[in-house]
């Protein structure tokens, strides 16, 4: 309230009536749900050029089932559009994976991103590494994966080790007397290095054998150990051609049990990682030219943590997925099995291997914990686990992978390969077909109009029984009739018009089709099919057309406004098509138009074009035209995100006013724009009575007389003789 003036005097006072514009929604976004080849399930994806739906979701494979869909979405993209994509379930849709043991769990599908870190980043599912592609797609993927398991290989001349105590888990030992140059001191270490044994092969053949020896200490002539890493060629850290080596239990050095009590002489002795390489099929490919060996993480070394580092390398084995066997897809480099691991000191940046591989990762999730003892592979393949300050091994318990890294030595496998299998494509023909009931649950992803932007519910081909094409397209435009800012766009059923002789048949099979399905000024109808080339499998396909309507609808907003037709020679061309299967003439099309239907006509020297702009409403309106229906659209977008800044305010003449003030100029520019011929705002007293005011509610009527399309021309061509004036004839004064 104005302070009064008490005396004379002028008073100036400000009211704001500029805050808050109202804006076009363009965002041209396309929804469609399909069997893709790859890609998350049950997930709609942004999708805005061809190369990313390839890198998502694969490439259009050879059966109708499929490549309909893919075809369809790259044929919306080609207009300017976002699409968004959603990879329908199926019941025989599974995950490649490589399961403890090396066998695969079966029925396992991780759908998504979300999915595995709800039901599957856990130890419930007996599964090693996973694919991010529920389906076949992953089959014989391999994941090479490798630690720190051992630090050399040395050479034994004698095949009958395990009476020597040579067993995987105890210990291996040699003395050490050298002489340590310090500065200004020279002082001779007395002692032994201490081992212990990774692996053992027996060569029957030649009489040798090989064990494999993690260093774990050195122990002073004292008997003091000290915990000490590996070093190449260092006399006090590693062992030595020539060195005399003992070979032990758990109960202590140099018990006896061998022959000779001077023990053996170490024959050739090599760097372990050295003579590593990856399980390929067809190709030797050695881990030290992909990587240094893995050691400790900085992260886990200064929490007094050992041997969390692993690599992790994911080998096209076979070339199925690209073409090149041996071809290698990721390398993910010493990453780590400690659970609250970091890039770095105070980094956020995790690179615990399950959260590292779920983040980076373009092929795999890691599931079940290969450090566990319940692991059958391991039962079968005993490793040591960790390396205690004794012959002992570790536990399991102890050095289990995902513990926190303080104090912990994390237990190691070495070297094992993975091979994916047990992947599974849908079902039915071609084992790409999409069920009814899994393109219902994924078009319901579209369905929340606060969580999701679409402009265009695209349905794609339909289904081999033409009442469930039916049933879904009346669930497009459900979902389209449910959020009320989108249309869905649906062509007839293939069988309707691919490979049908008669044009007569075609028309009356297309009627017949749509006659089925709801009336809607949200649904657009049209005849279609279009003869497409197909540079992925070269051959020329066809294809449904209702990708190309959404997509002249997003060339009209890109080019004119969405107020005006896509239809016609000047919006409505479509892209990449070759031919029609079913051309209708004019008799035809006077069939189908009342029927809701919007013929796609193939002109000799103009193209293939859109000639109707009806949309689905079987009675006359307004509504039954897609301009109209678009107009009121975006108008209705555009004011609702308007009114938001309302919400809250008083319901008093001062914000009805600045309401008003943001709904007109907006109006009129629309108007300038041949959007309405004419319009009107009420937002005063009248409609916001005091009832209303009291309930809480705030009321705006928006009147509008829309633009309507030209559809029918009528050129009247009148012959007359010389000497007759045209005025007379056509009785104007």
């Amino acid at each position: 309230m104005a302070t009064p003036q008490l005396s004379p005097g002028v008073l100036t006072r400000e009211v704001d009536l500029t805050v808050g514009r109202a804006d076009n929604v363009l965002d041209n976004i396309g929804a469609i749900a399909g069997p893709f080849e790859i890609g998350p399930v049950d997930e709609a994806v942004d999708i805005q050029t061809e190369q990313q739906l390839i890198n998502t979701f694969g490439k259009p494979l050879s059966t109708d089932a499929q490549y309909e869909y893919w075809m369809s979405a790259s044929s919306f993209l080609s207009y300017g559009g976002v699409l968004k994509v959603a990879r329908v379930d199926g019941a025989s849709l599974n995950t490649a994976n490589a399961a403890p043991g090396y066998a695969h769990t079966t029925n396992l599908k991780i759908k998504n991103y979300d999915d595995y870190n709800n039901n599957y980043a856990g130890e419930g599912v007996e599964y090693t590494y996973g694919a991010k592609t529920p389906g076949s797609y992953a089959n014989n993927l391999k994941v090479c994966t490798i630690d720190d398991q051992a630090d050399q290989r040395i050479g034994i001349n004698t095949t009958n080790l395990s009476s020597f105590g040579a067993t995987v888990g105890f210990g291996i030992t040699t003395q050490i007397s050298t002489t340590l140059a310090g500065v200004g001191t020279t002082s001779t270490f007395n002692g032994y290095l201490k081992g212990i044994i990774t692996g053992v092969s027996t060569d029957t053949t030649n009489g040798n054998s090989t064990v494999d020896v993690k260093v774990v200490s050195r122990v002073s002539a004292a008997g003091t150990e000290t915990s000490v890493d590996y070093g190449q060629g260092s006399s006090t850290q590693s062992f030595e051609t020539g060195d005399t080596i003992y070979f032990v239990n758990n109960s202590g050095i140099n018990t006896g049990t061998q022959t000779s009590a001077a023990g053996f002489a170490a024959g050739e002795v090599l760097d372990w990682y050295d003579q590593q390489t990856l399980g390929l099929t067809n190709s030797t490919v050695y881990w030290k030219t992909l990587a240094p060996k893995p050691r400790t993480n900085t992260y886990s070394e200064i929490r007094n943590g050992r041997n969390d580092a692993m690599h992790v390398v994911i080998v096209d084995d076979l070339g199925t997925v690209t073409g090149i066997q041996g071809n290698v897809l990721e390398k993910h480099l010493g990453i780590s099995k400690a659970g609250d691991a970091i890039s770095q000191v105070n980094s956020p940046q995790k690179i615990y291997y399950k959260d590292y591989l779920r983040d980076f990762s373009e092929n795999i999730y890691a599931g079940y914990n290969p450090s566990q003892e319940e692991d059958g592979y391991r039962a079968a393949n005993p490793v040591a686990t960790g390396f205690s300050t004794s012959y002992t091994p570790y536990t399991t318990g102890e050095g289990v992978w995902g513990q926190d890294a303080q104090g912990v030595v994390f237990s190691a496998l070495g070297n094992v390969t993975y091979t994916l299998g047990g992947g599974v494509d849908y079902s039915g023909a071609g084992g790409m077909k999409a069920e009814l009931g899994d393109l219902v649950t994924a078009y319901d992803l579209f369905s929340n109009r606060d969580e999701i932007q679409v402009d265009y519910l695209i349905n794609g081909p339909g289904l081999l029984v033409e009442a469930e094409s039916q049933a879904k397209a009346n669930k497009l435009i459900a979902v389209a009739e449910s959020r009320k800012d989108c249309v869905a766009v649906i062509s007839p059923d293939r069988n309707n018009v691919v490979d049908v002789p008669s044009t007569t048949t075609q028309t009356t099979n297309i009627i017949g089709f749509f006659s089925a399905l709801t009336s809607s000024s949200y649904a657009v109808f049209d005849s279609g099919y279009k003869y497409t080339y197909d540079r992925f499998n070269n051959t020329f396909r066809y294809v449904p057309c209702n990708a190309d309507i959404a997509g002249l609808m997003t060339r009209t907003n890109i080019n004119a406004f969405p107020w005006f037709s896509p239809a016609g020679q000047q919006r409505g061309t479509l892209n990449n098509a070759v031919k029609l299967a079913y051309n209708p003439s004019k008799a035809q099309r006077d069939l189908l138009y009342p029927a809701r239907v919007n013929s796609i006509v193939n002109q000799p020297g103009v193209g293939v074009i859109l000639f109707g702009d009806k949309t689905a409403l079987s009675y006359p309106s307004a509504f039954d035209r897609i301009n109209v229906r678009r107009l009121f659209l975006t108008v209705e977008q555009a004011l609702e995100r308007s009114a938001q800044s309302q919400l809250f305010e008083l319901n008093d003449q001062t914000t009805r006013s600045n309401f008003v003030n943001i709904v007109e100029p907006y109006l009129r520019d629309v108007q300038a724009k041949r959007g309405v011929y004419d319009f009107l705002v009420i937002c005063d007293e009248t409609n916001n009575t005091p009832e209303v005011i009291d309930n809480n509610e705030f009321r705006a009527d928006i009147f509008l007389k829309p633009t309507k399309s030209i559809n029918y021309i009528t050129l009247t061509f009148v012959a007359t003789r010389t000497g007759v004036s045209f005025e007379e004839v056509a009785g104007r004064a």
